[in-house]
């Protein structure tokens, strides 16, 4: 794989969804449709969708490629591959709070290795570079050229007074009780996969996850998290979260700074 394609391709296609759900967003009114699944998917999802699994296609012809608007067609047995999910947090997309997020990643032997998260609403662009470093960048978000950009870091944990962000959708009495284990400082509330990216600047020590989530969902901002010095572990035992699995469905996860003393499940 040549990273730096990788990595310009990628934050490219990000914005130019996120333009596109923009302009969607911005409408008057827009088409809610019901998935089998219960879940909501919006004309935001399927232009955005269409427009960056044409962009990977035509970049990366011979590598596989899963995302979450075709999920239905899937067949792969696979370890490497490209995973996107267009419009990540549309029930925060559809009551127009603004937290939702563009996620592309990559994925290699079971570890997302690249990855970029693009919340257009907030004006937020993550995304690791050629080298696997995990960045920021600010400015205009011009899909043709990088603005600036500066590294992000991890936070140095204090057990006594954590940090700790929580879904804003999938909130439940488990995930509370589990909170409740540690030390908290501060507990903000985000949607979509930020909350992968506020771990992953520090600006949050500790993201558990006690709720149904789909690779689509977690390999991007789990990429950002890992490029910027973080981990995403199974919450039974512990270990390393990986991907490839079948049916793309993750089991319970914690995302989280080295240095949190975590407790057990």
């Amino acid at each position: 794989m040549d990273h730096g394609k990788l990595a310009e391709t990628m934050r490219r296609l990000a914005l130019e969804a996120g333009a596109s759900i923009i302009k969607i967003y911005g409408a008057d009114d827009f088409e809610v449709k019901t998935k089998s699944d219960a879940s909501p998917v919006t004309e935001a999802d399927e232009a955005a969708d269409a427009l960056i699994s044409a962009g990977l296609r035509a970049a990366f012809p011979d590598v596989p490629l899963v995302t979450e608007e075709q999920a239905g067609t899937h067949d792969l047995s696979v370890s490497t591959f490209l995973i996107v999910d267009p419009l990540d947090g549309t029930k925060e997309f559809v009551q127009r709070r603004g937290d939702f997020t563009v996620n592309i990643a990559y994925v290699e032997d079971g570890v997302p290795v690249r990855g970029v998260v693009y919340a257009p609403a907030k004006g937020r662009l993550f995304y690791t570079d050629a080298n696997g470093v995990s960045v920021e960048e600010t400015g205009d978000h011009d899909p043709a050229a990088a603005g600036p950009t500066a590294p992000i870091r991890v936070s140095s944990p204090d057990n006594a007074a954590l940090m700790v962000v929580a879904s804003k959708s999938h909130r439940d009495q488990a995930t509370d009780d589990y909170i409740g284990k540690y030390a908290v400082r501060d507990m903000t509330s985000a949607g979509s996969s930020l909350k992968f990216c506020l771990v992953a600047t520090g600006e949050a020590d500790l993201y558990p996850r006690l709720g149904r989530t789909m690779e689509w969902d977690t390999a991007a901002g789990h990429a950002v998290l890992a490029g910027a010095g973080g981990a995403v572990v199974r919450f039974d035992d512990h270990t390393p979260l990986r991907y490839g699995k079948d049916g793309f469905a993750n089991p319970f996860f914690i995302a989280h700074a080295p240095g949190v003393d975590l407790r057990p499940a």
